[in-house]
């Protein structure tokens, strides 16, 4: 049944979203970048909805006024990134494996929207990505990012890198800790299939600078971390 409902959704998914991402391709060259998330936001919630998904929010997003805010998720499959868009009510960016820019209009859009490639192979262009995101961080742009690094292969969180809790450091970024709940058995990383149901999303309390200035990144990874763990347990 799971094989026959992913191959009725999948055409279904791939039309609207090919749709839509002509549409963003014109918008993003009339609408100012700081106000393009007015579009994305109820694409993201669709892309979800196509594709099977009810997204559901739970808690309070931050304002927008006391930007900039370092989001940080449990990373688990494609749908994450589109589920914490659906929300969000300001301009965001993020980093994004540099093989996804490779996708034609996609990649570029996603150059034009401010994503900053990274390639997570190489230690050096890693940390460069990361400077990037530290000077978006100081301009006072929020940014979204995964601990993790990566989607988990078996859906529980795995290991929390230091890059993110440096930038929250050297920034002093309000970190905001987001639970994602039933996106894995959506769509996992290693299953072309989709499983419709329901998508939850957390938003945890703000984690201010002055709550962590006095912690070494490790003291703080691991705080985020368990933030983290209790939002999608």
């Amino acid at each position: 049944m799971k094989t026959i409902i992913s191959i009725i959704l999948w055409p279904l998914w791939f039309l609207y979203f090919s749709l839509t991402i002509i549409i963003l391709f014109v918008l993003f060259y009339i609408v100012p970048q700081k106000f393009l998330y007015l579009f994305i936001r109820p694409f993201c919630w669709s892309w979800c909805f196509f594709a099977g998904q009810w997204l559901v929010k739970v808690g309070r997003v931050p304002s927008k006024k006391n930007q900039p805010y370092l989001y940080m998720f449990n990373h688990s499959s494609m749908f994450d990134q589109f589920m914490i868009g659906a929300f969000i009510p300001h301009y965001i960016t993020a980093v994004a494996a540099i093989e996804v820019f490779q996708y034609p209009i996609f990649g570029l859009l996603m150059k034009k929207y401010g994503i900053i490639p990274i390639v997570r192979k190489n230690i050096k262009k890693a940390l460069k990505s990361l400077s990037k995101a530290e000077n978006a961080l100081n301009s006072e742009i929020s940014f979204l990012i995964s601990p993790e690094g990566t989607r988990s292969l078996t859906g529980k969180l795995g290991e929390f890198k230091k890059g993110p809790f440096h930038l929250s450091k050297n920034t002093g970024a309000t970190i905001i800790p987001v639970g994602l709940i039933g996106a894995f058995n959506a769509k996992s990383k290693r299953d072309w299939r989709l499983t419709p149901g329901k998508l939850i999303i957390k938003f945890g309390d703000p984690i201010r600078s002055n709550q962590f200035k006095s912690m070494t990144v490790e003291e703080l990874r691991d705080l985020v971390k368990l933030k983290i763990k209790n939002l999608i347990d």
